[in-house]
């Protein structure tokens, strides 16, 4: 049963960016094996275990903000479907294990349903005897799209050379001719466009005149340089100037992040949109193009109280932003942390796999002014934990707590609710756990591989997505299986 907890009123705090994707597991098992050879490693250098083992005695507390970031597993995949490995850096377990579905039930109100759960690691991990794989899932309410506030949402588009190439500007536009007839009239819409310049394509115009805005975009078209400093800038003082109360205000800035010109990093440019940040404007990054700056447009939606995704196929533009974007723009949570407290007597050391740049202080989890994830309606987040268990512990005893606080994004209160998992649940075989844990293993640890990892081989891995497919009738976790394989072929 959860339980929650409030307290007393916060400081105003960002407004949430709008969340797309969900996550999953998979399937496959048998017989563990402590002598199984992990994969070649796709790069030199030192080999990496999937993530930094702590123990409890030095640390019995892991504490993360939650990320709803999908682009890394996104580009990824668009890589080795051309036919080479991403680089470890563009690498991030927690955004692969993210892009799949999960299955959660869902809570009565706003805030997350905890769900915590895990099994034995296949047979063909490269593991010792007492490690168990432990799933923290996180689950909001959905929401009637009909229901959702009104959206003002300002596209930032990247129109510089290299938005030429096919994949790029073209399926932008494709996109947002579609986005345009699907939102409902009383949505609006304003597109700025940016190369060496800045310029205001359209203003916050209402989606009931839509032939206003087909123009707009019809009009876009690729040339000179990268200033992707002078489109956000611009792009924040026009999601200003249509500012509305009570309404979704978005800013989603559409590019390959290959900024040449002004300022290319992310901390200086936040700097000059932190007043129109302040008001409520969140950002969503959409990356396309095959070459792609991932680094950037991650740190811009993460620090812009935002998310990233990536896409490259026109039919995954177009659900992107007809299907997701529009039931997504309201807020379930503001600045949701986790806090995973393990029981010494029953948990030996514990490794998260990804979340590396989420690290929140321990002592920083009740701080409501360190900056945690937001989250929106009827959206999943996972993450997995590699967990060494104390010998001899009972399958009564209790592994951990699992604590999740957010700020309710109506009354600016912050709450809390957890959950507790034991020895026993994570002691069944891994080929009866659920096809969506196995889905999470097989994509976490395929991210593993990539960063260099040895612990599991990408041809089983494959397997264990195929079997998951399988059990779910799920195409995405089936075309996992198969961009692990094209992945093997290219080590």
């Amino acid at each position: 049963m959860a339980h929650m907890r409030r307290s007393t009123l916060l400081p105003l705090v960002l407004a949430a960016a709008m969340t797309i994707t969900a996550c999953s597991y998979g399937g496959g098992g048998g017989q563990r094996s402590d002598s199984a050879r992990g994969p070649d490693r796709p790069y030199g250098g030192t080999p990496w275990s999937g993530g930094e083992e702590t123990t409890t005695a030095e640390d019995a507390a892991s504490t993360f903000g939650v990320d709803v970031d999908t682009a890394s597993y996104g580009y990824a995949r668009r890589l080795i479907r051309d036919g080479r490995l991403p680089e470890r850096s563009e690498v991030r377990p927690e955004e692969f294990v993210n892009s799949f579905r999960q299955d959660y039930a869902e809570p009565a109100g706003d805030g997350f349903a905890v769900h915590v759960d895990g099994a034995r690691l296949p047979g063909t991990h490269r593991a010792v005897a007492d490690e168990r794989l432990l799933r923290v899932g996180l689950q909001t309410r959905a929401e009637d799209r009909e229901s959702r506030p009104d959206a003002a949402l300002t596209f930032v588009i990247d129109v510089s050379g290299s938005m030429g190439e096919p994949g790029r500007l073209d399926l932008v536009q494709d996109a947002l001719h579609t986005l345009v007839d699907q939102l409902r009239p009383t949505d609006s819409i304003a597109i700025v466009e940016f190369s060496t310049r800045a310029r205001v394509v359209r203003e916050m115009t209402p989606v009931s005149d839509a032939r206003q805005l087909h123009t707009a975009i019809d009009s876009l078209h690729s040339q000179d340089s990268t200033n992707l400093e002078a489109g956000l800038v611009l792009g924040y003082r026009v999601a200003r100037d249509g500012f509305r109360a009570g309404r979704t205000n978005r800013v989603i800035v559409l590019s390959d992040g290959l900024a040449n010109t002004g300022s290319t990093e992310a901390e200086p440019i936040l700097r000059r949109v932190r007043e129109e940040a302040e008001k409520q404007i969140a950002l969503l990054g959409v990356g396309v193009g095959s070459e792609y700056g991932d680094q950037l447009m991650e740190q811009l939606a993460d620090r812009g109280d935002g998310f990233a995704v990536y896409v490259s196929e026109r039919d995954q533009a177009r659900k992107v932003f007809v299907q997701q974007l529009p039931a997504t723009l309201s807020v379930r949570a503001l600045d949701a942390k986790v806090q995973v407290t393990f029981d010494k007597a029953a948990v030996r050391s514990y490794r998260l796999i990804g979340y590396d740049n989420r690290a929140v202080a321990d002592e920083d989890f009740r701080d409501d002014r360190v900056d945690g994830g937001e989250v929106g309606p009827g959206h999943s987040v996972t993450a997995l934990y590699a967990v060494r268990l104390a010998e001899e512990a009972s399958p009564s005893a209790r592994v951990g707590r699992v604590q999740v606080r957010w700020t309710d994004p109506k009354d600016r209160e912050p709450a809390e609710t957890y959950e507790s998992v034991t020895v026993a649940d994570l002691d069944r075989d891994f080929a009866e756990a659920s096809p969506r844990l196995r889905t999470c293993y097989a994509a976490a640890y395929f991210a593993v591989a990539l960063q260099g990892g040895g612990e599991a081989r990408l041809g089983d891995l494959a397997t264990i997505a195929d079997r998951a497919a399988e059990a779910t009738e799920d195409a995405q976790v089936r075309d996992l299986g198969q961009v692990i394989r094209e992945a093997e072929k290219l080590r």
